[in-house]
């Protein structure tokens, strides 16, 4: 399966770098990129193309991983060239199936995108929905490029906006945590550099355990929290200080943006 790839900045690297260390042969990977020149160079076998209509004609998969404001253009350039035959894949927020269907065609194949940048070291969550003429064989070809970064699952496009509240959005929220961990522990005397790295793993070993035990947070948390223990005192504090609350509207606000910044 030939994967082509347009714009090669860090989540379209990413995505190429995770693909090939799941066991995808480099040569299967074109990419094209006007800005960044010289893209072969960094992963040894990958086939750097000068135009998007050359890497269309030979890609069974067209990923576009490009920014919002050049998408129209690119479009334009991948329908001069489109005969139908490959999966149009887009990870560009904002840019609805119908939207890519009013430039490419009615019976063109078409899957929407919503990863994150944790994929850029293979911990990411991609959220994905199909045209009907996508084949469910096409469509877990396409998950499995994502599934070598991280974990991709099929959704109905109206869940789009509130995945990029909770997904896309969501690891800067957790950065903001984990500087918030750190900072308290440094305040009570513990030197920044390992404050962050506690921090850290505590928050990753803790999300694993969601992922791995299948066990509902709360229970997990009653696990922790001993009669009249440290947990409990602290859980406490963050309830009174509305931690829930602003965990709950920070999702709620990025969602809320989705939706004014208006899908095309």
């Amino acid at each position: 399966m030939k994967l082509g790839v347009i714009g090669a900045g860090n989540m379209g690297m990413a995505i190429i770098n995770g693909y090939i260390k799941s066991g995808a042969d480099a040569a299967d990977i074109l990419v094209y990129d006007d800005y960044k020149k010289g893209v072969d160079k960094e992963i040894s076998g990958i086939a750097e193309y000068a135009g998007i209509g050359e890497l269309v004609g030979d890609s069974d998969i067209v990923l576009l991983a490009v920014k919002p404001n050049v998408i129209d253009e690119v479009l334009e350039e991948v329908a001069k060239k489109y005969t139908g035959k490959a999966v149009i894949a887009s990870i560009v927020a904002g840019i609805s199936v119908s939207y890519m269907e009013s430039k490419l065609g009615k019976t063109s194949k078409i899957v929407r995108m919503m990863p994150n940048t944790p994929s850029m070291v293979n911990e990411g969550m991609c959220a994905a929905c199909r045209n009907v003429n996508v084949t469910k064989e096409e469509f877990e070809g396409i998950l499995g490029v994502f599934e070598g970064i991280g974990l991709a699952e099929e959704v109905p496009e109206n869940m789009m906006d509130v995945i990029t509240g909770l997904s896309g959005s969501g690891p800067a929220f957790v950065y903001i945590f984990i500087e918030a961990l750190a900072d308290g522990a440094v305040m009570n005397g513990m030197p920044r550099d390992k404050a962050y790295r506690f921090a850290a793993q505590t928050v990753l070993g803790s999300a694993r355990m969601v992922l791995e035990t299948g066990i509902h947070p709360g229970q997990l948390k009653d696990m922790v929290a001993s009669p009249g223990g440290t947990t409990i005192a602290g859980v406490s504090s963050l309830e009174k200080n509305g931690f829930r609350f602003a965990a709950m509207e920070a999702v709620t606000s990025a969602t809320m943006k989705s939706k004014e910044l208006g899908n095309k």
